[in-house]
């Protein structure tokens, strides 16, 4: 990216938003690692410090980290999770990526959705597992950490892929997770009643400030997707129904937050992807949602009151 163009971009889109909008990250690009596209690869870092520099050049590097989002399919192995290894072939852009990440002491984004994988094997992995309910939970065999729920045992996955790269200090956080409350017939698992528990329950555990069993002292920050459902998305019936809004802004489902609200000052992002290609965070009373969505956790509240 030409250094002007990241100039104008940055002072077009993120500047007079400041402080009013509390702004903490800008993802270039989404999944890119997982694409065809080899000059998009090839171009990504080189964009990333381009943006970090005009952020230095503005002064605002120390409250706003450059990164991008990847998928799980970065790793060629995720399981057990102390396995975790990236794919030979993204080896050597992954390491140009961290090294920008560890000298910006900027975090790792990882796309991670379990409902993908007990689609794929319903059979074989135990839906209770995957929703963050009571279970038996698996033993890493060389850690012998103990994991409850799919989510972490994915993200010490990344954890455990990076630090074999030779960076094991860079924090990883969940970009995208969420549920579909609607599918098509193969489409196993994807329900109102999987999404209400998944997310709530995800809900539930952010309110605590865990962290993963790799390290369980750091809060995992996590970006819940989505804020609304994308009824013209194509695809399968489930992308168009993650949200926990229908486009008319009437409630999908109830997520359960009134209970919740009075107890806690923890927050919970939300994000959607008709947002712009970065990630903004409003702060409104200790709770992060995405700026592209006008209606805050409040107002979910309220409606979730109106409802009963």
């Amino acid at each position: 990216m030409n250094p002007s163009q990241s100039l104008q971009w940055i002072s077009t889109n993120v500047k007079p938003y400041l402080p009013a909008t509390r702004i903490t990250g800008i993802a270039v690009g989404n999944e890119v690692y997982t694409t065809d596209d080899d000059t998009l690869k090839a171009n990504l870092v080189p964009a990333m410090v381009s943006m970090h520099s005009t952020l230095v050049q503005l002064g605002l590097d120390s409250y706003i980290h450059i990164t991008t989002a990847a998928s799980l399919a970065v790793l060629e192995t995720s399981f057990p999770p102390s396995m975790g290894s990236f794919t030979p072939e993204l080896a050597p852009q992954m390491s140009q990526f961290l090294s920008f990440l560890a000298q910006t002491k900027a975090p790792f984004w990882i796309n991670a959705y379990p409902y993908f994988a007990y689609k794929d094997d319903p059979t074989r992995i135990q839906l209770n597992y995957v929703l963050f309910n009571q279970n038996n939970g698996m033993v890493d065999p060389n850690t012998h950490l103990h994991y409850d729920n799919m989510l972490y045992a994915q993200v010490d996955a990344v954890t455990f892929a990076i630090a074999r790269l030779g960076y094991g200090n860079i924090p990883v956080q969940v970009s995208e997770t969420g549920w579909p409350s609607k599918g098509d017939t193969n489409e196993i698992g994807a329900s109102l009643e999987n999404a209400r528990v998944y997310n709530r329950n995800l809900l539930v555990r952010q309110l605590k400030s865990e962290g993963t069993p790799v390290r369980p002292n750091q809060k995992l920050e996590v970006y819940l997707f989505a804020l609304f459902n994308e009824d013209l998305k194509p695809g399968p019936t489930s992308e168009r129904n993650y949200g926990l809004y229908r486009p008319d802004g009437t409630m999908a489902y109830n997520l359960g937050l009134t209970s919740l609200s009075s107890t806690s000052t923890a927050s919970l992002s939300l994000t959607s992807s008709a947002s712009p290609s970065f990630m903004l965070q409003r702060r409104n009373k200790e709770v992060l949602v995405d700026s592209s969505g006008t209606k805050l956790i409040n107002n979910l509240i309220r409606s979730e009151k109106s409802d009963r």
